[in-house]
Order: C-alpha cells, then structure tokens, then sequence
C-alpha cells in the first residue's frame, strides 16, 4: 500500500487546474474504426497520468474494448476531480459518438463520493447483455458548476494489444480524436484483485489523506495500518480487526506474518481471528447506554489491543511519528482495560512501566516499543508520576480479588519510586515544578497538566499503601496530596484552573484532571469547566487547549493541528454535574489516603 501513501497524494496535487482537454504534444490520429483484438481487451490498470478533461459539455472521453463475456453489470475508471460538487456518467455504447446506443448507463455523485479527490471509481450498470468478441466504447463524461477539472487517468506508456482512447475536445479538436500514445485506465466487469480497495484504492477525497491512518490490522504480535485511500467502502467483520473490502474478500493479518493478505470471504485464518477476538470480547464488557455507543467502545477496544505490544509496550498511534510508548497513553489504556474487564492486558502495561521506570523513580518522556529506551533527548515529564500510580490504582480496583494483592506487590516497587519522587518535587507552594505536560512543551511555572496528575497519583499510591498494610507510605503520600491539594486550590482555583499558575497562557482543558475519574472535585470545579469549554469552542468545534477528544484510534496527530491530551480522556463537556460534584462511587482515590468503595 505505499502506493496510496505516496504517489496518491501527489497525483492529487497534480495541476489538474487549467488541464488541456488532450495530451501535451501532438498525437498521432487513429481512424475512427474499431479494431477487434486478437484477445479481449477489457482493463488496463496504470494510471500514472490525468489525460482528459471529461467535464461537460465541451469535453468526454472514450475507451475501446472488448469482451469475451454476454453479460456486463459494472465498470471501473479512474478519476481524479477537483471539484467536490456534480456528477459523472459512464455509459457503455455501441458507437462512440451516439448516445442513443448505450447499452447501459450509470450516475454518481461526486459529493457522495466524498468531493474533490481521487481513485478508482466503479459504476454499477445492473446487468446488460453484450455480444462476446464484440467492440464497446466505455464513455466517462463529468458536469459541475465549480470552475474546477475532472480527469480521467491512464498511461502515456505502450500497452501491447491495447484498443484505442478517444478525446472528446470541441474546442480543440471540433470533436472526437484518437490517441495511440495514451490508454485510459479502466476496468470491464472487475472481479478479485481488480476491484478498488484490495491492491488499489477506491477513490478517496483528498480530505481524507489528512489522515495517517483509518484503522488498524493486528494478529496480535505485528500491527499494520488501514491507510484511508484503502478504507473507503471497507468495513470491519463485527468484533473482529478484519476488513470486509468492497469486492467482499477480506483483508487481514494473518498468524505470523509482518503484512496483510487478501482472502476469500470466510477464510479459515480469518475466521479463527475473528472467533478469537469476538471471544476476547466476550471474556470482559462493553459498556455503553445505546447500540452506537457500545458499538463505539467494542471498536476502540479491539483499536487499543491492536496497539498493545506483547512485551506491554502500548503505542500511541500506528503511523511513524507516534509509534512509541508514552507512559500517560499507556496509563489511559491499561484504565480502559482494567474497568472493562481486561485485566491481563492492563497488567502488561504496567508491568512495562515497572520495567522503564528510571532510577530515580521517574520515566522518559517515550521508549521505542522493544523497551530499549528514548527514541530522543527529549525532556522527561513529569506528569507520569502520577498517571502511572493512578492507573495502577484502577487496575487494582476492577482486577479479580483471588491474587491481586499478591499481583500488586510486585508493582508496587515502581509506585513507591513514582510517589516518593512525586511527593518529593513539591516546593514551599505545594506545587511541583515547572515540566512539559501532555503538550510536551516546558512550562516556566508550574501547570494543571501535571499538578492535577500527580494529585490523583498520590491519592492512588497512598490508597495501595494502605490496601497492602504500608502504612508508613500511606500517611506519608496523603500528607503529600493535601499540601499538593491546598497547593492547587491557592494558586489555580483562583484563575479558574488556567494553564499555569502565572495566567500567562489561559484556558487549558486539562482542568478536566481535577474531576472524576481523577480526582474528587473541589468546589467551584463545575464552572471552571464549563467556562473554559466556553472559551476553548472554535466555530467549527474546539481546538488549541481545549475539551478533549477521543483521538483517532489509530493515533492520528496531523502537524498544524490540535491534538488531545491523551487517549482517551473527557472534557469539561461531558463531566456530568453529578460527578463534578465528587466521587460518590469510589471512581477517584481520596485525599485521605483510602479510597472510597465502589458501589456493586
């Protein structure tokens, strides 16, 4: 596929403004006289090349060929448009210039397909009868009233026993010409690997290639990505990372291989994987109140295990620039994990973060996923001191009660070091020092991004001191959280929880740290909530610092553009009223040192 990932996006960008309605040079004319083949010829497959304009009314364009079929129910072209409103028609004719002999016609629109863009687009023509051996022309011809080309794409190469294309430019040429130096791409009836979306992509809108990545392929040690000029028309088979493509073949990874494979629906590979996850889904819940939603989490779910490493490394995203383990992204799925009954995949990520904590009790900022350290020198932060903890903290709550103390003590080494370092990073204030938080940029004061994390991490070490008898930890970790508490409640509270306590950089929506399920809300939370979702909210939704998101699953983070924190979080938006007031239902480790216990 990096096919898609390179020369789609260049094709795209390609001049088609101001394209001739012919090739730049002059061609060499063929008669208008249809030629049988000595084989059918019926599909050719490069596309390297925008062609002919085919906007209407003053160009088109025509493809001979030839069949050894009776029957014809589709055909495929490939397009490539700038404008994002209209239409185009394909229609198979016995004579080019006549269009009272098609035999079949077909309309799409362009805004269905998603506006301007670019692919192979496939014409349904239900199901005409054709005489085998016989000579067709495949007719393309666009209509839209933005000022913008619509090209039909082929090859400026020889095609051995090729038929020929034909250019419809009145104002060129007064009409119909024949090229013997251009063949148009297109495909007659395609079957198997000749339809889009398998070793081609269908046409994408070049929105979409924003996008690094539109889902994911696992086999549960290698993952691959669904790049989205192959995800337009797929759909996974429910419960499963297997991709239903628009042929009907599937695409998956199989058992140990490094890259996927296209199968005949109801493959045996594909259907153990997809029996497997379904029973990986079944062994914990899927919450949600409505059939979307828990369609929503059954599908971030299987995203997140596919991001999983088997050495408990977990990935922020699967395209190169975040293909790394981030101890808060870690943190945020070993939680998801834990409360819907995961617990073995929860356990892997913090036994990872035990085993690239540092020395000191801190971790760097990102370890490639083989653990063998920092792809970088950049700076560590702090904050992982307390999603770490936290984390560790809902893991041990939803674990099974029959050996989890056994399980925590083995973690709990890498909670001591986090929270004594924690604890011991508060200043005179109360509150920690200045570090780069979930936007991994220095701060010079200190920031709710990291003194609301480290909050909830002291609470959590403090209550799994206690659960284990160490109490010694615990009172020393409360104590810690409270001059932390007092800390924030001086210093943020009164700037409605701005970024930094120098109110130098505004509103951040990190503010949602300090409500459920991180911590107990303190007074007043409620409107710093709801103010800075006010202030953050763009005409087109929010950006910048500011209510969060539920991040693509697959990672997406596009340079320019606003990023969420972590994945996933909630923002001040969805924190209901009810949890803003506290944490009655022990969703939050409290301030005293013991957690409250959840309701069953």
């Amino acid at each position: 596929m990096a096919f898609a990932r390179t020369v789609l996006p260049a094709l795209l960008s390609v001049a088609l403004t101001g394209l001739p309605g012919s090739l730049t040079g002059v061609p060499g004319a063929l008669p208008d006289v249809a030629a049988a083949a000595a084989v059918p010829y019926d599909g050719q497959v490069r596309h390297e090349s925008a062609l002919f304009n085919v906007k209407a009314t003053g160009n088109a364009a025509a493809q001979e060929f030839t069949v050894d079929d009776t029957r014809l129910s589709r055909v495929s072209v490939w397009l490539g448009s700038g404008a994002a409103t209209g239409t185009v028609t394909a229609q198979v004719r016995r004579v080019r210039s006549d269009a009272g002999s098609a035999i079949a016609s077909a309309t799409l629109d362009l805004a269905a397909l998603g506006g301007a863009g670019a692919g192979w687009v496939e014409f349904p023509l239900g199901d005409a009868d054709v005489t085998a051996g016989g000579t067709y022309y495949l007719f393309v011809q666009a209509t839209t009233a933005e000022n913008k080309p619509v090209a039909w794409y082929g090859t400026r190469q020889d095609v051995p026993g090729s038929l020929t294309s034909w250019n419809y430019d009145r104002a060129y040429w007064g009409g119909w010409h024949a090229y013997d130096t251009a063949r148009l791409a297109f495909h007659v009836n395609p079957t198997g690997g000749e339809r889009c979306g398998e070793s081609e992509p269908c046409y994408v809108p070049a929105s979409a290639l924003a996008a690094r990545t539109a889902g994911l392929l696992t086999n549960g040690v290698a993952t691959e990505a669904v790049l989205p000029s192959f995800a337009v028309g797929a759909s996974y088979v429910d419960g499963s990372n297997v991709l239903r493509l628009p042929s009907g073949r599937w695409r998956y990874l199989p058992d140990g291989a490094a890259e996927s494979a296209v199968v005949e629906a109801d493959d045996p590979g594909a259907l153990a994987q997809i029996e497997e996850s379904r029973a990986w889904l079944a062994g914990g819940r899927v919450p949600g109140a409505t059939t979307e939603q828990r369609a929503a989490v059954q599908r971030a779910l299987l995203s997140m295990r596919a991001l999983l490493k088997p050495n408990g490394a977990f990935a922020a995203g699967w395209s190169p620039p975040w293909e790394y383990s981030w101890p808060r992204d870690g943190a945020f799925a070993a939680a998801a994990f834990a409360v819907t009954g995961h617990d073995e995949e929860a356990y892997r990520i913090l036994e990872y973060d035990a085993r690239t904590q540092r020395a000191d009790g801190t971790w760097e900022a990102r370890t490639t996923l083989d653990g063998s350290g920092p792809p970088d020198a950049r700076k560590w932060q702090l904050d992982g001191n307390g999603w770490v903890p936290w984390a560790t903290w809902q893991w041990y709550r939803a674990a099974p009660a029959a050996g989890r103390d056994e399980r925590l003590r083995e973690l709990y080494p890498m909670v001591r070091a986090a929270a004594d370092f924690a604890a011991r990073s508060l200043g005179p204030d109360g509150l920690p020092p200045a570090s780069p938080d979930y936007w991994e940029l220095d701060t010079t004061t200190a920031n709710i991004g990291t003194a609301a994390p480290l909050l909830a991490g002291l609470n959590a070490s403090a209550d799994l001191a206690a659960r284990l008898g160490a109490g010694g930890d615990a009172e020393r970790w409360a104590a810690a959280s409270r001059r932390l508490s007092a800390g924030i409640a001086a210093s943020f509270a009164p700037l409605g929880y701005q970024r930094t306590v120098d109110g130098k950089h505004g509103r951040d929506s990190a503010v949602a740290f300090m409500a459920p399920p991180f911590n107990t809300a303190p007074p007043g939370l409620g409107e710093a909530l709801d103010s800075t979702h006010r202030a953050l909210l763009l005409p087109n939704g929010p950006a910048g610092s500011r209510p969060a998101t539920t991040r693509i699953s697959a990672g997406d983070r596009t340079p320019g553009r606003p990023a969420p924190p972590s994945s996933p979080w909630p923002g001040p938006a969805r924190v209901s009223r009810r949890r803003r007031a506290g944490c009655s239902t022990g969703c939050c480790p409290s301030a005293t040192g013991s957690a409250s216990s959840p309701k069953r």
